[in-house]
């Protein structure tokens, strides 16, 4: 790791190296959500940056302040995408080899991407089936090679150059900033944007957030150190970090105002009206930032501006189908079901008359047992007009004479679903 100071004077000198590389991104106004949250809010387009992610900013800003003979061993790391990304587009445009380990479940579109912006310059490593199991790859990759390890974020230099943000920040908002809320991983660019602004813009309120699934910085706050999650939910791949950075754990505890989670089911939501409202392409770690605000509806003052950081639009055109299962479910618009149908006349046509609502519509139907069907209940998705048309519908369900169990979310027949 660097012993490079990190400050706000570090952050400004950081941007100073970016400043012909990099987009300054738009900063811009949504109406849908100041609506929602009662306060401005602004989204701050990072995944309209170069590489469609804040990532390019560390890893520029890292692999350009190299010697030359660090140059010539070339570079190495590991990440769940976007960093990759960052680091094949700075290799391409320095004339470095590198090279990027990421776990199995990162989706295909920032494979190709990586490799796509490398041009030649970079070789891909799937390793491994977590982010962190691709990082000790990477380490070791380097411990063998000599080439030089570009953290992802637990790095001066990384946290610097992705801390060149908040200057943006403040020079684009149309009035003072009130709050400023950060998607958080490994916790580099909430590190950056805090570092920056408690020096600069000390008023400002930082708030982070994290997947439900993947809350390794509130892990680490509440022991008081970074800590290894046993379990990590890599749905929001770019934040899926089993365990924070050294660097960036102290940071954030003595910087950061508050750090809160949100259902992934949220998130998915929150995708679906970027997309469909605002016409913004998130990924799920890019709309970490505004489902929160959303959470955090009502608590601001009326007057209040408040910056959500979208961090990344890496997204798989392949994941939208899942995006909007866990949507619905999140939503409660629908819910799953098994059903026995007895093996005489009629008994679908009392389900479809007698326990479904003229607003009710099944949208999946599957008998679990593949052969000698009669024997197994059917497996039956229903989709309502209103989440709070499920209790009508549990009530039919319970008078009809059919045996009907509810499929409770976080069932493991929803591994099978999504």
């Amino acid at each position: 790791m660097s012993n490079e100071r990190l400050d706000a004077a570090a952050v400004e000198a950081a941007a100073e190296v970016l400043r012909s590389v990099v987009r300054r991104t738009e900063l811009e106004h949504s109406d849908r959500l100041s609506e929602e949250v009662g306060a401005t809010v602004l989204l701050k387009r990072e995944n309209r940056q170069l590489t469609r992610s804040y990532k390019v900013r560390g890893a520029y800003h890292l692999i350009s302040g190299l010697t030359g003979a660090e140059r010539a061993r070339g570079v190495v790391c590991a990440s769940a995408g976007n960093h990759g990304q960052g680091l094949a587009w700075s290799c391409a445009r320095l004339g470095v080899q590198g090279r990027v380990y990421v776990p199995g479940n990162t989706p295909r579109q920032k494979r190709q991407r990586i490799l796509a912006l490398g041009q030649g310059r970079v070789e891909l490593v799937v390793e491994g089936s977590t982010y962190d199991a691709a990082g000790a790859a990477a380490h070791a990759d380097s411990e063998r090679t000599g080439a030089v390890y570009v953290p992802p974020f637990d790095d001066p230099r990384t946290i610097a150059g992705q801390g060149t943000i908040a200057p943006e920040l403040v020079e684009q908002a149309p009035r003072p900033l009130h709050t400023v809320v950060v998607p958080v991983g490994g916790g580099g660019l909430i590190a950056g944007l805090a570092v920056w602004l408690r020096e600069r813009c000390p008023e400002v309120r930082i708030v982070g957030v994290e997947p439900q699934g993947a809350a390794s910085m509130t892990a680490a706050l509440a022991a008081g150190g970074p800590v290894a999650l046993e379990q990590v939910d890599t749905f929001v791949d770019g934040a899926a970090v089993g365990r924070v950075g050294d660097l960036t754990y102290p940071l954030v505890r003595d910087l950061v105002d508050e750090v809160i989670t949100v259902d992934a089911g949220a998130v998915c939501t929150e995708m679906l009206d970027l997309y469909q409202v605002e016409g913004i392409i998130a990924e799920p770690a890019g709309a970490l930032a505004s489902t929160a605000a959303r959470e955090l509806a009502g608590s601001f003052p009326a007057d209040a501006v408040v910056a959500c950081i979208v961090s990344g639009g890496n997204n798989d055109v392949s994941r939208y189908g899942e995006i909007l299962e866990r949507s619905l479910l999140h939503q409660g618009l629908r819910h799953y079901f098994l059903v026995s149908f007895p093996q005489e006349p009629g008994a679908l046509r009392h389900f479809l008359d007698d326990v479904l609502g003229e607003s009710e519509d099944i949208v999946v139907f599957d008998y679990v047992k593949k052969n000698n069907r009669e024997t197994g209940p059917a497996l039956v998705g229903i989709e309502l007009e209103a989440a709070a048309g499920l209790a009508g519908l549990l009530d039919r369900m319970a008078a009809s004479p059919l045996t009907i169990e509810r499929v409770p979310p976080g069932s493991p027949l929803f591994t099978f679903l999504m």
